[in-house]
């Protein structure tokens, strides 16, 4: 499978199945097109091909350049970097038998919040059921099933999710204290993250996440009048003011490494990007914002309309990261991050974040879900801390969620970057995990693209 396109005067051809990207003159990116049905037929002989390509009318090149390119293109399949097959789909029929551990744990240590944004999946940390507060005893019982099921795993993740996990501070400080206990007797790890609003974040907290947190999360969308608009409290007043100051605190005092600030952009600012530039400009140089996942009948929600308008907005993203950075003013924008040398191994390429088998949420009083985007679903409880995993069913299914298992993903370019993309999406808008969620995915392509035209201007 090949993918071509063109962006910011680079010509990328990307070779799907073996992950070789090139960049190349426009004689070669016009030859490639046209030498790949004669190999996928099997011919192999250069002549043979160089004679079928100066046959088809209408070339705009001389016939020497045209021969020297189908050359170019050829050396690139013989080397293995063009026109390569498909390995790895017989890989995934081991996927429901092969053997996982859980690696990370997503405690929703507060089902309650502070403040009303409008797009909030978990209803103000209600998760479709009641308000409460995870007790030491349930969270306990959830770190001790981690080391208990991760294997010989040594590194595990758990995340201090709500909610607002701030207003259960001291239940936080105590899970980490336990955590700490269990592991050198165990031969583990725990990398902690702490994802917060930033609105009862103080010195004491920031002390504390600055020796015991491998990262923290901080939630903020932008421009004032953007953040102020979907994330404010529940009397309608807004909580830039408050929380912007603390988070450009957290961003020094941890070097600039090791947090990211995360924003949700919506249909009410397309020009997105004027946000991201908006959060670089007030210091933090590790950011992500995302595109709202919302059902359509909602004001805020991406439309298919909107997607043309966004897919420019991410170009312009992407030439405003290479000009700040000619200039000094680097930072990174998480959704351009690419790797092009290593990244995940073959079967989270496949199968993505590990939710459901890898990764689990756990709520207040101890359920199991797949993720923190299923919690409050009954259909997807999997068991709890005291019992363990009882619907092994669920387990299963989200082993075969694959690349593979999605017709949409198998013929789409990106998909061994997205790895199939969020199941608990595909799930809400298509009934199926192993469905797609359309505008989600046409927004991951681009930033797919614009990511390896980063790649290649830095090259230069």
């Amino acid at each position: 499978m090949i993918h071509q396109y063109k962006s910011n005067g680079f010509n990328i051809v990307m070779d799907v199945n073996s992950g070789s990207v090139h960049v190349v003159d426009d004689i070669v990116y016009d030859m490639i097109p046209l030498v790949e049905p004669l190999v996928n037929e099997g011919i192999k002989d250069a002549d043979t091909i160089k004679v079928a390509v100066l046959n088809l009318a209408g070339l705009p090149y001389p016939e020497a350049e045209i021969a020297e390119a189908v050359d170019e293109v050829l050396e690139l399949e013989k080397m293995g970097q063009l026109f390569m097959p498909d390995i790895y789909e017989n890989y995934i029929f081991d996927f429901k038998n092969r053997q996982t551990v859980v690696k990370a744990l997503c405690l929703h240590i507060a089902h309650d919040c502070n403040l009303a944004c409008q797009y909030c999946f978990a209803e103000e940390g209600e998760y479709h059921g009641r308000r409460a507060l995870m007790s030491f005893e349930v969270g306990k019982k959830a770190l001790d099933f981690l080391v208990a099921n991760s294997g010989s795993r040594v590194n595990l993740e758990v995340d201090f999710f709500g909610g607002e996990p701030l207003m259960n501070w001291q239940v936080v400080k105590d899970l980490v204290a336990y955590g700490r206990s269990l592991e050198e007797p165990h031969n583990k790890k725990f990398r902690f993250t702490l994802t917060t609003n930033g609105v009862l974040l103080n010195d004491e907290v920031l002390e504390f996440a600055n020796k015991e947190m491998s990262n923290i999360v901080c939630s903020i969308d932008g421009r004032k009048e953007v953040h102020d608009k979907m994330r404010p409290f529940r009397g309608g007043q807004g909580s830039y003011d408050l929380i912007v100051p603390k988070f450009q605190k957290v961003a020094e005092s941890r070097d600039q490494m090791n947090y990211y600030v995360r924003g949700t952009f919506t249909h009410n600012n397309l020009d997105f990007a004027e946000d991201v530039l908006h959060l670089a400009d007030l210091g933090f140089q590790q950011i992500s914002v995302e595109p709202v996942v919302a059902p359509p009948e909602e004001d805020y929600a991406i439309r298919e309309e909107d997607i043309p308008f966004l897919k420019e907005e991410y170009d312009r993203l992407a030439k405003a990261i290479l000009e700040r950075s000619k200039k000094g003013q680097k930072f990174n924008f998480f959704h351009f991050m690419i790797d092009l040398q290593g990244g995940p191994c073959v079967a989270k390429r496949l199968s993505g974040c590990g939710s459901g088998t890898e990764y689990l949420a756990v709520t207040p009083w101890g359920d199991f879900y797949p993720c923190h985007q299923f919690v409050g679903q009954e259909k997807f409880l999997m068991g709890n801390v005291d019992t363990g995993i009882t619907n092994t069913d669920i387990m299963d299914e989200f082993k075969c969620c694959n690349v593979y298992a999605k017709p949409e993903c198998k013929k789409c370019f990106a998909k061994f970057y997205c790895s199939g993309g969020c199941a608990a999406n595909a799930y809400n808008f298509t009934g199926s995990i192993n469905g797609t969620y359309g505008v989600g995915c046409e927004l991951q392509r681009k930033r797919v693209e614009c990511a390896i035209m980063i790649k290649a201007a830095q090259m230069e």
